[in-house]
C-alpha cells in the first residue's frame, strides 16, 4: 500500500546572525549609541537597515524593536524587510503545490527533489482534504494512485532491464527514473529547501493564505506564518487567522502589501 500524507511539515533549519563587534564598530565610527531589545538577528537587522535609510540611531522611538517594525509596516516602508531571512525545509507537500510555490520568485530561492535521480517507489501521496472527508471519493483516490504507483514502479524495473548496455549503473537508473517518473500524478509528494527574505515570506502568507487559495497551499501558508510568528513575531505579528468556514482559517492583516 501507499503511503498518504495530509499535512505539510516545516522546519526551520537556518538562522541569521549577527556580528555585534561590527555592529559596535559602525556606530562607534559614526558616533552614535543604539541598542536594539530584541534577541532575533532579523528583527535587529531590519531595524537596522530602516534605521540606516535616516540615521535615527540617535533617536530611537519609545517602545523598542516591536514600535519600531510595527511602524515600518503601518507605513509600508517593506524593502527593510528583505533583510531579514530563513531557510526553510518543507516536506509532505504535493508537486501540485510546488508548482504554485515556485511562482514565488522574488526574495525566494528553491531547491527541489529530482524524480530523476531519487527512487519513487517510496514515495508518498497528499490527498486533497476534500476527497479524504469522502469514503467515496477517497477510494476512487487511492485505486487511481496506487495505480500510478505501480505502473511507474513496473516501468522503472523494466527500463532498468532494458537498458543494460548502459554500462554506468548510476546513469543506467536515472535515464529508467526520469522516464519512468512521467507516469506519477501531481500528488506526488515531495520535499523542498527554501531560502526566503520577510518581506517576500508576508507577500507568500498574505497571497496564499487567503479563502480563494487552493486549499493545499493554503494549509501551508499558515503553517509558515504560525513558524514565523515565533521566529519575528515584531515582523509577522500583525497577521491574525480568522475562520471563515467551519474549520477552515484565513490569514488577515491591516497591513497588506507592505
Amino acid at each position: 500500500m501507499i503511503k498518504v500524507a495530509s499535512q505539510p511539515s516545516v522546519y526551520v533549519v537556518g538562522r541569521q546572525m549577527c556580528d555585534q563587534d561590527e555592529i559596535k564598530q559602525f556606530l562607534d565610527d559614526h558616533e552614535v549609541q543604539w541598542e536594539s531589545d530584541t534577541n532575533e538577528p532579523a528583527e535587529l537587522l531590519t531595524e537596522m537597515a530602516g534605521r540606516i535609510c535616516y540615521m535615527s540611531f540617535a533617536k530611537p522611538r519609545p517602545g523598542g524593536n516591536k514600535a519600531y517594525l510595527s511602524h515600518i509596516l503601518e507605513v509600508g516602508h517593506g524593502s527593510v524587510l528583505e533583510h531579514g531571512m530563513w531557510n526553510l525545509v518543507i516536506t509532505d507537500i504535493s508537486r501540485s503545490l510546488t508548482h504554485e510555490l515556485v511562482r514565488h520568485r522574488a526574495g525566494f530561492g528553491y531547491s527541489q527533489l529530482s524524480q530523476r535521480y531519487v527512487d519513487e517507489s517510496v514515495a508518498e501521496y497528499v490527498e486533497p482534504e476534500i476527497i479524504a472527508a469522502d469514503p467515496e471519493l477517497h477510494e476512487i483516490w487511492l485505486k487511481t494512485v496506487q495505480a500510478a504507483h505501480d505502473g511507474y514502479c513496473e516501468l522503472a524495473e523494466k527500463l532498468n532491464a532494458k537498458l543494460a548496455h548502459v554500462t554506468d549503473r548510476t546513469s543506467r537508473r536515472k535515464q529508467a527514473r526520469q522516464a519512468a517518473r512521467s507516469v506519477l500524478p501531481n500528488a506526488t509528494e515531495t520535499k523542498i529547501f527554501v531560502t526566503a527574505n520577510a518581506r517576500a515570506l508576508r507577500h507568500f502568507i498574505e497571497l496564499r493564505g487567503t479563502r480563494h487559495a487552493d486549499d493545499e497551499i493554503r494549509t501551508l501558508a499558515i503553517a509558515i506564518l504560525l513558524v514565523m510568528k515565533e521566529e519575528a513575531p515584531n515582523i509577522f505579528g500583525d497577521y491574525e487567522l480568522v475562520e471563515y468556514e467551519i474549520g477552515k482559517f484565513e490569514v488577515l492583516t491591516q497591513y497588506r502589501k507592505v
